[in-house]
């Protein structure tokens, strides 16, 4: 297969493998790292179960960045999901996924990092409601004015904030580790809990949630310089990394005192910090997570609004929200819109098992479009890692948790099927009559 893209170029390719890893990592490293583990605990009450589960959203996130690879080698576009499935199953389908990842994909998950940021910073959300969304919305803006103007600084802002935390992280692990010791692991006393499953599968969506970005690489991939060779690295080399991290981290807060004051606490990384460090290392490490928060929220006005630029484009979204000369101005501030909205409607939990359940979806989609695509042009033109087993194990492990989550019962969950619904409603009555030209796989021609 060729190395040249596949498609049109959605603007100049200026983005390199580094910048696309900080892009992933930024992504990746929001507030699931730093809260779920405090849930995971009060359901299930063992450190090595927890770790357990962050171990195996690991494992999924790398299968998943695999799989992505290979998309991303075939088409070099920016779009995503969106682009995917437009072009290996049906436009509508890729409709649907364009619309989950406007409200799942980054509306909510902005929300979700900037509240968690207002948290840490110490507002809290009962008793300083007002305050806690004010800031939020306040980060959300900022965002949007370092990425809705120009590609160039709001791109090196983001790279050096990231390089910022990565290096904070690394000397908090190091610290960490000296006062742990494995000795305190091996002394670790699990609380007694009772649980099935569903509960498992209900704590691994929440783990999802936190894994989710690894496929960031692909919302900018018509911006990547040398596409079929930095993509898949990038892919590979973000979400690895970032596993890496975040079992080095849950170690570090799991094991960092009693379980008990640890369980169900939305601030476990602080708590944990205070009880390795004291009040000042508390402080820093509120700090940290604040930052790490922010470049997450970066992150997601960035290469977002790119999905819907594409989208602009192929005539299935308004126009005005199609790229303008270096970024998707309107487009941004959409993004940065709904996001605020959400900021303002609901809490930070009430988001995480809507958005990991209801990604997980659009991702397992997007891995059998892949299938079968290469089952359309052979092995030569569609090569991918570990085929069949590694997109039969990632789509069997993602449509697995979410049945097995469903049978949880939590309303959140069934939002994502409403989310979908209401997109197909969209789709049928104003999208699919407003299309014109539709390319799908290149491959196989175009679909009008």
């Amino acid at each position: 297969m060729s190395d040249a893209p596949v498609g049109a170029s959605q603007g100049v390719r200026r983005l390199g493998l580094a910048t696309v890893v900080m892009i992933i990592v930024a992504n990746m490293v929001g507030v699931g790292v730093f809260t779920s583990a405090g849930w995971a605990l009060g359901t299930l009450g063992d450190p090595k179960w927890v770790l357990g589960l962050w171990l195996v959203g690991g494992v999924i996130a790398v299968l998943g960045a695999l799989c992505y690879g290979a998309l991303a080698r075939h088409f070099q576009e920016s779009g995503g999901e969106y682009l995917f499935l437009a072009r290996t199953m049906h436009p509508a389908v890729g409709f649907l996924a364009g619309w989950v990842s406007l409200w799942a994909g980054f509306s909510a998950p902005i929300a979700v990092s900037a509240l968690g940021m207002s948290a840490y910073l110490g507002f809290d959300s009962e008793q300083q409601w007002f305050a806690t969304n004010a800031v939020a919305t306040a980060a959300i803006l900022v965002a949007g004015l370092l990425h809705g103007l120009r590609l160039g600084p709001g791109v090196h802002g983001q790279n050096l904030a990231v390089g910022i935390k990565l290096v904070v992280l690394t000397g908090f692990i190091v610290f960490a580790f000296t006062q742990i010791g494995w000795t305190s692991v091996a002394a670790a006393e699990p609380v007694e809990r009772s649980f099935g499953w569903t509960d498992l599968a209900v704590q691994l969506m929440f783990v999802s949630f936190a894994y989710s970005g690894w496929n960031a690489a692909v919302y900018v991939a018509g911006e990547v310089r040398d596409p079929a060779r930095n993509l898949p690295r990038a892919l590979f080399r973000g979400a690895l990394t970032v596993t890496v991290l975040y079992l080095l981290l849950n170690t570090i807060f799991v094991y960092s005192a009693p379980v008990a004051q640890l369980e169900n606490r939305n601030d476990i990384a602080a708590v944990a910090a205070n009880a390795l460090g004291g009040a000042s290392l508390e402080q820093g490490a509120r700090a940290l997570v604040a930052l790490a928060l922010f470049t997450s929220v970066s992150s997601m006005v960035m290469i977002g609004p790119r999905v819907y630029a594409k989208m602009s484009s192929d005539g299935v979204f308004p126009a005005l929200f199609a790229r303008g000369q270096e970024v998707p101005r309107s487009a941004v501030w959409l993004q940065c819109a709904l996001a605020v909205i959400l900021v303002w409607v609901a809490g930070l939990k009430d988001y995480l098992g809507y958005v990991g359940f209801t990604l997980g979806l659009s991702t397992a989609a997007a891995v059998v479009g892949l299938m079968l695509v290469r089952q359309r042009h052979g092995p030569d033109k569609v090569p991918v890692p570990g085929y069949p087993w590694v997109p039969l194990a990632f789509v069997g492990a993602t449509l697995g948790i979410a049945a097995m989550t469903l049978q949880s019962g939590q309303s959140e969950f069934y939002a994502g099927l409403v989310t979908v619904g209401v997109g197909a409603v969209v789709y049928f009555l104003w999208a699919r009559r407003n299309r014109g030209q539709f390319p799908t796989d290149p491959l196989d021609g175009a679909r009008t």
